[in-house]
């Protein structure tokens, strides 16, 4: 039988290591440069046993009390095939949002949007396709989280700067091949 430390380690293995780094980094545990330099290692990693080491000193899921929000509280916009996703129109903007595109595009339009948040985290997720976020004049977008591969990119060059209590919404997450496109719009009448 072979022993954990030695199974190779699939996508959805560096996927979790990438999870608790994350996690660790939005509790204060790591720094930025760190995450960067635990996430390098964590996609060139070839065993499980590589990936238990970056992640040893860092508490697992389970391993303290849940502080997360409820699935209630979190929008899903996943596309594995040539879809498009969108989210328009007036809808309640909640507190997390999961974007993920393997191949196709997600468009989520917060012009018409409600929302009650100070600081909104979207988690940015793209193989082969595109996420474009319309967000309204004013708001800010912080991507500095977010770790681009290959040749993915995030494109965010606000026209005007934020006004004085904006909405932020940290972005976070991973592109590989695809792009993160940030358009800013004046509200619809």
């Amino acid at each position: 039988m072979t022993d954990h430390a030695e199974i190779r380690a699939g996508d959805r293995d560096r996927d979790n290591v990438a999870e608790t780094l994350r996690v660790a980094l939005s509790e204060g545990r790591i720094s930025i440069d760190e995450l960067h330099e635990r996430l390098d290692r964590t996609y060139a990693a070839r065993t499980c046993g590589e990936l238990d080491v970056i992640v040893a000193d860092l508490p697992q899921a389970g391993d303290l009390p849940a502080t997360r929000e409820d699935a209630s509280d979190v929008l899903r916009l996943h596309t594995r095939g040539r879809r498009n996703l969108r989210q328009t129109g007036y809808w309640v903007v909640p507190p997390l949002i999961s974007a993920k595109v393997a191949w196709g595009k997600v468009r989520i339009d917060f012009t018409q949007a409600i929302c009650h948040h100070s600081e909104v985290s979207v988690e940015v997720e793209c193989g082969l396709g595109d996420i474009v976020l319309l967000v309204p004049h004013g708001w800010r977008v912080r991507a500095d989280e977010v770790i681009t591969r290959s040749m993915g990119s995030v494109h965010n060059k606000p026209h005007h700067p934020p006004v004085p209590d904006a909405v932020t919404l940290r972005l976070f997450g991973l592109v590989r091949i695809g792009d993160v496109w940030v358009r800013y719009r004046r509200p619809r009448a």
